[in-house]
């Protein structure tokens, strides 16, 4: 991965939460931070390191500094493992893509003190992996994709939806949500994506494969559908059938943009096919 373009996303992640970094905005309360909150006379059980100099000599009274907390960035990764996600045409799978730009993302993440969790969904019950810092973060979030997406015909059409209304449960503080999916055949994600929108910054990462786009022409085919191993035979000759094919899938891609739209998430696509982390740079820049 090119280090310079990796470099350049750092900043642009980071404003995704109202262009505020660790130390740049305050949080409620007092505690460990860089801001003075106040100063006052020292009492018993107080932190001796707090105690403030120049105002101790001034007053000939001791006295300390309360500071305010600096908030960091957690940034939460919820990431599609269904079954449609082991497809590609192109260069790579779609799960590829959605595990490098996991790994970009959680690297951007744990800079200047930030946090990174990760969701997985795709089957039952989404799987957790709470916010961590630093190095420890990026191992766990890379670890956890690295065990792949799940078998064939085993897919929950709600994993989205259902993975999302946890997030928005356990992420009680601001902060940034990049979901990453390729948006196929998953039902009622629009509302509690809204939800999650109204208190979290959030970035819809669409993976695509060029060849979902267009029907080719080879004859008669038996299609399996990952997600719910139905078999279906079409003969791809006929360019009817073909040109219906695109038109359906122009159709479901121009809803999925829409509601994101609707929705004010940054939407950005990549593909299996050329330098998808160019195309990631270009959108969040």
């Amino acid at each position: 991965m090119p280090q310079g373009l990796i470099e350049a996303l750092d900043l642009v992640v980071a404003r995704r939460v109202g262009g505020a970094l660790p130390g740049d905005r305050l949080g409620s309360g007092v505690g460990a931070g860089t801001e003075i909150a106040q100063l006052r006379p020292y009492e018993v059980g107080d932190d001796v390191r707090q105690i403030d100099a120049s105002a101790t000599a001034r007053t000939g009274e001791p006295h300390v500094r309360t500071h305010v907390p600096e908030r960091t960035l957690s940034t939460w990764l919820v990431v599609d493992v269904s079954p449609s996600m082991a497809f590609g045409s192109a260069d790579r799978l779609k799960s590829d893509v959605a595990e490098g730009v996991a790994q970009v993302i959680a690297r951007l993440a744990v800079r200047r003190a930030g946090r990174v969790a990760l969701m997985t969904f795709g089957q039952g019950r989404p799987r957790l992996l709470p916010p961590r810092a630093s190095r420890p973060g990026i191992v766990s979030v890379m670890r956890a994709l690295g065990e792949g997406v799940i078998p064939d015909g085993g897919a929950d059409p709600a994993a989205m939806s259902t993975a999302l209304v946890r997030v928005g449960k356990v992420a009680r503080q601001a902060g940034l949500v990049v979901i990453v999916s390729d948006f196929r055949d998953q039902h009622d994600w629009t509302r509690p994506l809204g939800a999650l929108s109204a208190h979290h910054s959030v970035v819809a990462v669409e993976v695509r494969d060029p060849r979902e786009g267009e029907l080719p022409d080879a004859g008669h085919l038996a299609l399996v559908d990952p997600e719910t191993g139905e078999l279906i035979q079409v003969d791809t000759s006929r360019a009817r059938v073909r040109r219906r094919f695109a038109e359906l899938e122009t159709e479901d891609r121009e809803r999925v943009a829409r509601e994101l739209r609707r929705l004010r998430v940054e939407h950005v696509v990549v593909s299996t096919e050329g330098d998808w982390l160019r195309q990631l740079g270009r959108r969040l820049r």
